[in-house]
């Protein structure tokens, strides 16, 4: 080879070298702006201790809200007209008030003839007494037979007995002139009419429907597993349907259980002065029995794929995220059952924005 092609191809190298050199500087500041880029916070976050707090056990339940009492007001009579209906839906009654009169005319005329038949039947005893009275004078003298003594002693039993009868039947006609007013059996509501003005009734027909001392009551159901734990006096809260929470008392556990869905009915007695519409359908919950529970804002929680986590932050200002099981709910805080400690710090917000292992600035902290 000659010398000049020798020492061309031994300069070749160095200019490559040169070259490379030149490369690496170029991307020296890109690298380092990577390596900044990496150690910066991803995010500014708050942190926040599990507390440990004394909750309720509870249980869930649903159901209708149902009249603690049902009362049906019916007519007692039959063959007689409504003349007047004095009270409507919705109305507010009193023990006694008058609902319905019914026509009194028949009702009149009967009695009067019942009053005349009571009269009579009195003037047929005073007779029959006066003969009896006789008889028994004369019974030692002999002027009246034996037979005569008997039959005025008969009559004046059957006097007695007659009269009876037609007091009793006098009674009677008194009781259904009484029925021509018909009246509130209770306090309450009146939640239906079918009293319909001039219409004929017979006895039984329904009139009104009334919620007694309009006090309404919860019919939860709840599944058959937590009956041995449920009892009367327990606290209730219910979800009510104004959106405002109800504070109720369990009155009355049901004595049986659904063999279609494994249910059974809790009647919950709600306070006096709490009068919702009845026939909604409401949740809530049945407490049980105070246990600790170990808690942290909802907020805190992070769900992905269906299962729950916390982003918990360590001593280097890194976060791991930690799958947790949660429990109770209540005031914007939920249970830890497990996955982390009283010790741990958790981010309270933001953690659907957080990676595992990403560097957090702490806010308070410098």
């Amino acid at each position: 080879m000659p010398l000049t092609t020798r020492s061309a191809s031994l300069r070749k190298p160095p200019r490559i070298f040169a070259a490379a050199l030149v490369a690496a500087a170029l991307l020296l500041p890109l690298r380092n702006a990577m390596a900044d880029q990496s150690a910066a916070p991803a995010l500014t976050v708050s942190l926040v201790t599990p507390a440990e707090r004394d909750w309720p056990e509870t249980v869930p339940a649903s159901g209708w809200l149902k009249p603690w009492q049902e009362a049906i007001i019916a007519s007692e009579t039959s063959g007689l007209r409504v003349t007047e209906i004095l009270a409507d839906v919705g109305s507010v009654v009193k023990k006694g008030q008058t609902l319905v009169r019914l026509s009194q005319d028949s009702v009149q005329a009967d009695l009067r003839k019942q009053e005349a038949a009571v009269v009579t039947a009195q003037a047929k005893l005073t007779k029959a007494k006066a003969n009896a009275d006789r008889a028994r004078q004369l019974r030692s003298s002999g002027a009246l037979s034996d037979e005569k003594i008997v039959e005025y002693f008969a009559d004046e039993q059957t006097a007695t007995a007659s009269l009876a009868s037609e007091e009793a039947a006098l009674d009677s006609q008194k009781i259904k002139l009484d029925q021509t007013t018909v009246t509130a059996v209770d306090d309450g509501l009146i939640t239906s009419r079918s009293a319909e003005l001039g219409a004929v009734v017979s006895s039984g027909t329904e009139l009104f429907r009334l919620v007694r001392q309009q006090r309404v009551e919860w019919q939860a159901e709840v599944s058959a597993r937590y009956l041995s734990h449920i009892s009367e006096g327990l606290s209730v809260d219910i979800d009510g349907p104004d959106g405002r929470p109800i504070q109720g008392k369990v009155r009355l556990v049901g004595p049986s259980i659904d063999t279609n869905t494994s249910r059974a009915i809790v009647y919950v007695a709600l306070p006096q002065d709490v009068q919702p519409r009845t026939g909604l359908y409401v949740t809530g919950t049945i407490e049980l029995r105070t246990t600790p529970a170990l808690t942290v804002p909802e907020t805190a929680i992070v769900f992905r794929d269906g299962i729950n986590y916390v982003f918990a932050a360590g001593e280097d200002k890194r976060v791991r995220r930690v799958r947790v099981e949660t429990g109770r709910r209540t005031d914007g805080e939920v249970e830890i059952v497990s996955g982390i400690d009283k010790s741990a710090r958790v981010v309270t917000s933001g953690g659907a924005f957080l990676s595992n292992n990403d560097l957090v600035k702490i806010a308070g902290e410098g």
